[in-house]
């Protein structure tokens, strides 16, 4: 019971969350976006179609797979994975940034903070996928 609740409430705010950002993080989704995000990312783990780490969604994008990439935006130094944004756009995969790598970790349900994830669609949390993927699609990229 603790833990379902601990799940619910991280442990710092969207808006104290927000000053530990790198300088890439952008486009940062939304505080609504970010916990459909999660949302998603839950119903997504539920069904084992996620993608995590950065090794494992890279070695994905290379191979064609299409899905929603989501970053944490807390992850220094930012060298580990500032090329997976460019593998996105390269291959028109929508990507977002949200504040937190434990929450990110959290959402995925595991005990690690992680850094990138790829959501994969499925049939059973398609409505779920295509907001967040539309939502996604509407952040300004990066110039």
């Amino acid at each position: 019971e603790a833990a379902a609740e601990a799940e619910a409430t991280p442990e710092l705010s969207y808006r104290e969350q927000l000053d530990f950002l790198n300088p890439i993080a952008q486009p940062l989704a939304s505080r609504k976006l970010t916990r459909k995000l999660y949302k998603c990312i839950r119903k997504a783990a539920k069904h084992k179609q996620l993608r995590r780490g950065v090794k494992e969604v890279q070695k994905f994008i290379n191979k064609g797979e299409k899905g929603i990439t989501v970053l944490a935006g807390d992850t220094l130094p930012i060298d580990v994975y500032c090329h997976i944004p460019i593998m996105c756009e390269d291959r028109s995969l929508p990507y977002a940034y949200v504040p937190s790598k434990s929450d990110l970790g959290t959402a995925a349900g595991s005990k690690r903070p992680t850094c990138v994830i790829m959501i994969k669609p499925h049939e059973d949390y398609q409505e779920t996928y295509d907001e967040c993927l539309e939502e996604v699609s509407a952040l300004p990229l990066p110039l």
